[in-house]
């Protein structure tokens, strides 16, 4: 593979590959029911990758509508044309709020009659139905109705005449783990209010559970709508769940070689000297830190790839640089990029790795890289 150059003037940047988040969209969809849709999640940026670019990727893909946690995010993708439904994740409380939802037409998050109530007043003096979609608590004690309020809930909305009821959502809290009890629990409590709701003709439009886990580790929990998350950008939420579909990851992380070095034996490298060359070494300085998203926690347990070979990061990593030990690589040389995240010429690095060595998830390694790093298409775009 050709790593795309993009000038003199990047010191480092996010590669987004949106072939692989429309290709990895149409394969989930792939693996669903007929009558069930996708919803692209795209909260946070699209987890790093560029709200905007995942959402016309997903589209591609066959997404049908999308998730996001705030107002500002849902209002982004309105004002770059999107059109589909989206569905505003998190809690709205005030009436502007609404206000903002009819304006650009989407749907808010229902986990109360009080929220209700302000909605529906909302709409009322605008003269305007707003469409919302009910979210319960089956079990991960976050947003949403306690499930046992749900029948009367939702028969209390449905009366409320300026509400359009969309949907009936919940979230499962341990998806992520090969037979867990939580989500047996979660299903059997959320089935629980579809059959209640079903016995008084009240069965909702879209009903939806499954995160990008569920999605890929039981059709029993697809209903008719699912909503994908970290599957759409290319990784698996657990490594049990890795072989499931093939997926490509979207996001490479890239940086320029700055300045080589030549140290003998003994030098001290980085904030603190937690490295002591061990040999004559040829150091290379990247141009990325940790105010770049790249984890101090990452200090000296990382690699990096440069010419189909993995080098080691060394030293403390600093706010704008690191350091790799280059000296099993003689014809790296200033100027040149390597990969610390994604797609290299014959290897790649997955966020997985750095989430181990920091003690945390993928999804906050994806989340993390600084706007200061641009984001730019990738080499395998078409």
């Amino acid at each position: 593979m050709s790593l795309v150059m993009h000038g003199p003037q990047q010191r480092a940047w996010v590669e987004i590959n949106r072939e692989a988040i429309t290709q990895n969209t149409s394969r989930i969809i792939a693996s669903l029911a007929a009558d069930c849709q996708l919803m692209a999640v795209v909260k946070a940026d699209g987890y790093g990758h560029g709200a905007v670019t995942v959402a016309q990727a997903a589209l591609k893909g066959g997404a049908s509508s999308f998730g996001v946690a705030t107002l500002a995010e849902a209002i982004e993708l309105r004002q770059a044309g999107i059109k589909q439904p989206v569905l505003v994740l998190g809690n709205l409380l005030e009436p502007e709020e609404f206000r903002c939802c009819l304006y650009w037409q989407l749907m808010p998050t229902i986990s109360c009659l009080r929220q209700a109530q302000v909605a529906n007043q909302v709409a009322a003096t605008a003269g305007t139905a707003l469409a919302v979609q009910l979210k319960l608590d089956t079990g991960m004690a976050r947003l949403g109705a306690p499930w046992q309020e749900g029948p009367d809930l939702w028969q209390a909305l449905g009366a409320m005449a300026d509400l359009e009821l969309h949907g009936l959502y919940s979230h499962l809290a341990d998806a992520d783990q090969a037979g867990s009890s939580q989500t047996d629990l979660q299903k059997q409590r959320f089935e629980q209010v579809l059959k209640q709701l079903g016995d008084i003709q009240q069965r909702p439009g879209f009903c939806h559970l499954a995160n990008s886990a569920a999605t890929l580790a039981d059709r029993s929990l697809h209903y008719n709508l699912v909503r994908v998350g970290l599957a759409i950008y290319g990784h698996a939420p657990a490594a049990h769940l890795s072989q499931k579909l093939n997926l490509q990851a979207a996001m490479s992380v890239r940086a320029r070689v700055t300045l080589i070095r030549e140290v003998p034996s003994g030098v001290g490298v980085s904030y603190g000297h937690r490295f002591i060359t061990k040999r004559p070494s040829r150091l290379a300085v990247l141009g990325i830190g940790y105010a770049d998203g790249v984890a101090r926690l990452l200090s000296g347990r990382m690699h990096v790839m440069a010419k189909g070979q993995r080098l080691p990061q060394v030293g403390n990593i600093t706010m704008d640089q690191m350091v790799i030990d280059a000296t099993d690589l003689p014809s790296l040389q200033e100027g040149e990029v390597v990969t610390l995240l994604g797609q290299g010429e014959n290897d790649q690095i997955g966020p997985e790795i750095w989430s181990e060595a920091c003690g945390t998830i993928p999804w906050e390694i994806l989340c993390s890289f600084n706007h200061r790093l641009p984001r730019l298409p990738s080499s395998q775009d078409h």
